[in-house]
């Protein structure tokens, strides 16, 4: 890019030369004046073609910059969808625990001949808990998938909004 910047100043450079030579070669020949001219015309040329360049490179940069933001964006989203549903399943992982405890308490009364409510109580809330968290983390997958799903999606659906306006 500077590469480009430094070519622009030296063909405007040259351009201010050439003008001013044309102006102070009043007693010039025509055909000095001809290629005095075609010279400028050449710069001038190069200059816009340069100017050109320049313009495509800083859309293909603005394009660029905006996909990176985008991504940004949308990685963001994962970290905390995938957050999301790692605290889920911890939430599941404590809660089959749970169960799996209260079950063997229950078990073990039960082994024992003495049926004590408070255990059988205890087993069904831990149940509960457990089909909770299970939800929960269901959810917390399918909204994980939604998510990564729907930047999919709209890519596919892009061209076809693309394709109405031509």
């Amino acid at each position: 890019m500077s590469n480009i910047d430094e070519l622009q100043r030296r063909i405007t450079a040259a351009m201010d030369r050439i003008a001013n030579g044309i102006s102070s070669a009043g007693g010039v020949d025509a055909d000095g004046k001809a290629a005095l001219v075609a010279a400028l015309d050449d710069e001038t040329l190069a200059n816009a073609q340069l100017t050109e360049r320049v313009r495509n490179l800083k859309e293909r940069y603005d394009s660029v910059v905006k996909d990176v933001a985008a991504s940004k964006t949308a990685a963001d989203a994962a970290d905390a969808r995938l957050t999301e549903l790692d605290l889920e399943l911890q939430r599941l992982r404590k809660a089959n625990d749970q169960l799996r405890q209260s079950n063997t308490d229950l078990r073990n009364a039960n082994q024992a001949g003495v049926g004590e409510p408070h255990l059988i109580n205890k087993a069904m809330m831990a149940e509960l808990e457990a089909l909770r968290a299970a939800r929960a983390a269901d959810v917390a997958e399918a909204t994980s998938i939604i998510g990564a799903l729907t930047p999919l999606l709209d890519q596919l659906e892009a061209p076809k909004e693309e394709d109405t306006d031509a």
